[in-house]
C-alpha cells in the first residue's frame, strides 16, 4: 500500500525573486504531478518539515510547478536558502480548487492581497486558456508599497489582454509610483462588471479577506457568489491532524477554496 505521507521528489530548476521576502520556486518533479487551480501541496525540505502552498503555476503545464513563498518563518527560511538544481519533497496535490465550471458564461472579480496573488495567478492560467467561456475577468490587486507588488512584470501584460481589466494599489506610494494609493478596497467601486452575473474570488491575509469580503456584500455580491481562499493551519493534507479545523469542516479536505454561503455563520473565519 502507497504510503499517503511519503513526498515525491522535486529539483530546483529555478528560483525568481518576486521581492526583498518573495521568491518564486520553479520544480521539476520526478513524475509528472496533475493538481486543480485552487489546490494545494505539502512541501518538504530534509530536517526541517514540511507547509501547506498552493502552486502559482499552470495547471496545464504537468512537467514542472511554481511555488511562490514568502518567507515567514523556520521552514520558509530555509526554503529561501535553497539553491537551483537542489531537491526538496512534494505531498499532493490536497483539498479542493476553484470550481470553474460555476464561472461559466460569467463576469469574474478577483481579489488578491499581498502574496495571496499567488494561488489567484494559476486560477488567471486557468481562465486565460479558455477565455472564451467567461465574460470577463476583473483583477483587483493590493500590497504594502511598490516594491512588495509581486508578478510586477505580469500584471500589465494581463491587463492588455482581451476582456480582462486589472488594477492595482498599495497601502504606501513610494518613488515615482502613480497608481492608487490605498487598501484594495478602495479599488472595489465602479467596477465593470454585471454583479447580478458576477462571482468574486478573493485570497490574501484575513484582514484583508474580511474586510473584501464585507465590501462585496455591500456592493450586492450574493453570499453564494464568493469564494474565498481559507488556508488555514494546514498540516497533514489528510483530514487526520484536525490542526485546520473550520467549524465542521477540515480545509485541508473540503478546502482551502470554500463559498461565503457555507462559511459566513462560523464565527472564528478571520481568525
Amino acid at each position: 500500500m502507497e504510503n499517503p505521507y511519503q513526498p515525491i521528489k522535486a529539483v530546483v530548476e529555478d528560483i525568481i525573486l518576486e521581492t526583498s521576502t518573495i521568491k518564486t520556486f520553479v520544480l521539476r518533479p520526478e513524475k509528472e504531478l496533475s493538481f486543480q487551480t485552487g489546490q494545494f501541496i505539502e512541501l518538504s525540505y530534509p530536517g526541517w518539515g514540511e507547509g501547506p502552498f498552493t502552486p502559482s503555476s499552470d495547471p496545464w503545464v504537468k512537467e514542472k510547478i511554481e511555488v511562490t513563498i514568502m518567507n515567514v518563518g523556520r521552514l520558509t527560511s530555509k526554503l529561501h536558502l535553497l539553491n537551483v538544481g537542489e531537491v526538496v519533497g512534494i505531498r499532493g496535490p490536497y483539498g479542493k480548487g476553484y470550481p470553474l465550471d460555476r464561472f461559466v458564461g460569467k463576469d469574474i472579480l478577483i481579489v488578491g492581497g499581498g502574496v495571496g496573488l499567488a494561488p489567484l495567478r494559476s486560477l488567471l492560467f486557468s481562465l486565460f486558456s479558455e477565455m472564451d467561456k467567461y465574460n470577463k475577468v476583473v483583477l483587483r490587486y493590493g500590497a504594502r508599497s511598490p516594491k512588495d507588488i509581486v508578478y510586477k512584470d505580469s500584471l500589465p501584460r494581463w491587463g492588455k489582454k482581451e476582456k480582462v481589466d486589472v488594477v492595482v494599489t498599495v497601502d504606501v506610494g513610494e518613488g515615482n509610483w502613480k497608481g492608487n494609493v490605498g487598501l484594495v478596497t478602495t479599488i472595489l467601486k465602479d467596477l465593470p462588471l454585471e454583479i447580478n452575473n458576477a462571482v468574486a474570488v478573493v485570497c490574501g491575509p484575513p484582514i484583508m479577506m474580511k474586510f473584501s469580503t464585507l465590501k462585496l456584500l455591500d456592493l450586492g455580491f450574493k453570499h453564494k457568489d464568493i469564494y474565498l481562499s481559507m488556508e488555514k493551519n494546514m498540516s497533514c493534507g489528510l483530514g487526520k491532524c484536525g490542526h485546520c479545523r473550520l467549524g465542521k469542516y477540515y480545509v485541508c479536505r473540503d478546502g482551502p477554496v470554500f463559498n461565503y454561503e457555507n462559511i459566513k455563520d462560523i464565527h472564528d473565519i478571520w481568525d
